[in-house]
């Protein structure tokens, strides 16, 4: 079977005016991920992201790091759900739900949670960009062109929610267990699965070999 190697993107710029860029410790995530897998001797035929700045700077990381130059493929199935539009949805509808400017990031990761168990439920998200079931079936779409191709070893750089949703739809998880799969996924964590034309199976979740070494521990984030 071939192989897929699905990684959520380095730590982006949580608080900043443009959260849809690699902060510096990003940076420094994606490229000792392509030194990981160049070490070890794991090359890529296809290399995939969504078509979102942190995605694609993910994997210039890890080809950087792994010393390649495989063409990127954007597929726009591997994008993140736009989780400001849902979280201000869930606000509209609940304002005492809203952390105070300086509460932990812990109260922030609750929001999120929150609002986005309400958005599958269907309690809000009328305006938004997609529903959850568009969502969820695009990233079944991204799936589905992986296990249609006839690539042997794919890198795909894309996001939380949609490696999340990728384990749903494997697994048959429920939504909470999905939201709390996703709300656990680490900056440039490998997830590693085996795929045919019949579909794909687990190997491994959230690993991060590369960084969990002394001298690196303090690079593992999670947002």
């Amino acid at each position: 079977m071939a192989q897929l190697y699905l990684v959520r993107h380095g730590q982006a710029s949580f608080g900043a005016a443009d959260y849809d860029k690699l902060s510096e410790i990003g940076h420094q995530q994606s490229v000792l991920l392509g030194q990981y897998f160049a070490q070890r001797d794991i090359k890529f035929d296809s290399v995939v992201t969504g078509d979102m700045r942190r995605h694609k700077e993910t994997a210039a990381g890890i080809q950087k790091g792994g010393e390649s130059t495989i063409p990127v493929i954007t597929d726009a199935g591997w994008n993140e759900f736009d989780f400001n539009a849902v979280v201000s949805s869930y606000l509209a509808l609940n304002p005492t739900m809203r952390p105070a400017g300086d509460a932990p990031r812990a109260d922030f990761y609750r929001l999120l949670k929150n609002a986005m168990l309400a958005w599958s439920k269907q309690e809000i998200g009328q305006e938004l960009p997609e529903s959850w079931s568009q969502f969820t079936g695009r990233v079944a779409g991204a799936v589905e062109r992986i296990c249609a191709s006839e690539n042997k070893n794919v890198l795909v750089a894309s996001s939380g929610g949609a490696i999340a949703i990728t384990m749903m739809n494997m697994l048959g998880l429920t939504v909470e267990k999905t939201v709390n799969f996703n709300l656990q996924i680490k900056n440039t964590s490998i997830n590693h699965f085996f795929f045919n034309r019949d579909g794909i199976q687990l190997s491994s979740f959230n690993n991060v070999g590369h960084l969990d070494l002394p001298e690196h521990k303090a690079l593992i984030t999670y947002s």
